[in-house]
């Protein structure tokens, strides 16, 4: 995430193209201000995390990118929502391709109450591709994306819902990654699962980064230190802060923020 261009010794430096460009983002739930003049952009194969103390608007403003606010009554808008430099929040905009786009894995897995095949390959059939003959390739590329590929291969019949309950949050993403999105929005991924399984999604996330956008709020600061490149700091719904990763946790520019990742409150 980045808001001026950087700079070496040498002179400017040639920055990776953004794909999300946020311009004095406000968002309203009613008489309630919940992001106050939010300006930033998201580099492509980027891992950027939001910290920020409960209420602060991390989550919202990870929703705005995929309009999930819009099933929210009372909920307005103002300024730009620019992905690939396209508003998505201009007249006619496909909500559908939208979100195949921009997928979003939540706090707790939420798989359908089917096969490992089926929800794996669900997506792909909703959207008409690709065909049926391609459906077993498409399904051993997307589980082996998410490292379970050999884990259930032998069991795609089963119910998703026999899996542990971090194979599901792996199931969720390998559900995303079948329907070729550019960006993955994870809100608190790890927040339900034990220690061991948090470092297992935390190494997938360094992995899926290669080929995309990861958007990640959490309120484990361990967590953001691990796997994010950039770190945004949200209070009372501004961006006060953001940056390199090690510079938000070893140097931070302003006070709250060193307040926050010194424990002070949150």
């Amino acid at each position: 995430m980045t808001t001026s261009p950087a700079a070496s010794d040498n002179g400017p430096e040639a920055q990776p193209q953004e794909i999300i460009t946020l311009r004095r983002l406000n968002l309203f739930y009613g008489d309630f201000h919940a992001l106050k003049e939010v300006n930033a952009s998201f580099k492509p194969q980027n891992i950027t995390a939001l910290i920020g103390p409960s209420g602060c608007g991390k989550s919202t403003l990870l929703r705005v990118l995929n309009r999930m606010n819009d099933l929210i009554e009372g909920v307005r808008l103002t300024g730009e929502v620019l992905i690939k430099g396209e508003n998505i929040y201009a007249p006619g905009v496909n909500l559908t391709q939208l979100r195949k786009k921009v997928g979003m894995v939540f706090q707790r897995p939420n798989p359908f109450p089917l096969s490992i095949y089926d929800n794996v390959v669900y997506g792909p059939l909703l959207h008409g591709r690709p065909p049926r003959a391609e459906l077993g390739a498409l399904l051993e590329r997307s589980l082996s994306a998410v490292q379970m590929w050999e884990e259930v291969k032998d069991r795609l019949k089963t119910s998703a819902l026999e899996l542990t309950e971090e194979q599901q949050q792996r199931l969720c993403i390998a559900r995303l990654l079948a329907v070729e999105p550019e960006v993955l929005l994870m809100d608190e991924p790890c927040s339900a699962l034990d220690p061991l399984a948090t470092l297992r999604i935390e190494d997938l996330m360094r992995e899926l980064r290669l080929n995309y956008t990861i958007i990640i709020v959490t309120h484990n600061m361990q967590q953001a230190a691990r796997v994010s490149d950039e770190t945004g700091f949200m209070y009372l719904g501004e961006l006060l802060e953001f940056g390199d990763t090690a510079q938000i946790f070893t140097r931070p520019r302003n006070e709250k923020t060193e307040d926050y990742i010194t424990g002070k409150y949150g």
